[in-house]
């Protein structure tokens, strides 16, 4: 039995979220079926990290076991039957102890925020028709650094054994395109981490939040002080890190 890696990127917007579940459309359920018709039997694959309905991935992985030596054509294959919104991007074979979830150091994500209404962009950021003070924001996004207990900024009823991570960066910047964009990585996220930290800095840069009131939520761990209204479609999980040597052995293709 052999294990491999498959990276792919979606666009979730008509997704009820990566993970399988009993009802609804899932890019799990998707790659599942695509390679169960491929190879003729049953495949279930493990899935690197979790996004929500609506939420997009520039970059996750699954891994899956089989005894089948793997065609050339399969990324080809795949692509051609599943769903328009899910792209195969590699490959890679990997040691039979690989996990594609635990075997993950850190993940990056985006979150991008619109002021102006754009409909070519609806699916794809937030539309929050504010003015903001950026530099408030990131001074507030610096202290996310200082702390790592986030249960503040975690849904409730996780399974989920700590609500600690470690977070190496997190910033705003302006886009070409005139949209904002925040940038954050950490070691682990928490159920609605990232929404709920840029949720609440959105209240720092409209002045409804100090920054010192924005460190007290930390501190407080309580959830309900934080503001998890940011919408699904800004954000975009844009890159999931292993260490070095896991990903080396990527798989031919046409």
């Amino acid at each position: 039995m052999s294990r491999y890696f498959i990276e792919i990127a979606y666009k979730g917007t008509v997704f009820n979220g990566i993970q399988i579940q009993l009802a609804g459309l899932t890019v799990q359920g998707e790659i599942n079926r695509a390679l169960s018709t491929i190879f003729k039997q049953e495949i279930q694959t493990t899935t690197a990290s979790r996004t929500d309905a609506g939420v997009h991935a520039q970059q996750n992985f699954l891994h899956f076991d089989i005894e089948h030596v793997i065609p050339i054509s399969l990324l080809y294959s795949m692509n051609a039957i599943l769903h328009a919104d899910i792209v195969v991007k590699n490959m890679f074979a990997v040691g039979e102890e690989a996990h594609a979830r635990f075997d993950a150091i850190g993940r990056k994500y985006l979150y991008y925020v619109t002021a102006q209404k754009n409909p070519f962009c609806k699916e794809t950021a937030y539309y929050f028709p504010f003015q903001l003070d950026v530099e408030k924001m990131n001074q507030a996004a610096k202290l996310l650094l200082q702390h790592h207990d986030f249960t503040s900024f975690s849904k409730r009823n996780t399974e989920v054994k700590t609500n600690n991570c470690s977070i190496a960066y997190a910033f705003w910047s302006q886009e070409e395109s005139g949209m904002l964009c925040f940038t954050i990585e950490a070691n682990r996220f928490l159920r609605g981490m990232v929404r709920g930290i840029v949720g609440t800095l959105l209240q720092v840069g409209r002045g409804k939040l100090t920054i010192p009131e924005f460190e007290e939520i930390i501190l407080s761990k309580d959830c309900t002080l934080a503001d998890f209204s940011a919408e699904a479609q800004g954000l975009f999980l844009h890159r999931v890190i292993y260490p070095d040597g896991v990903l080396l052995h990527a798989l031919p293709h046409r």
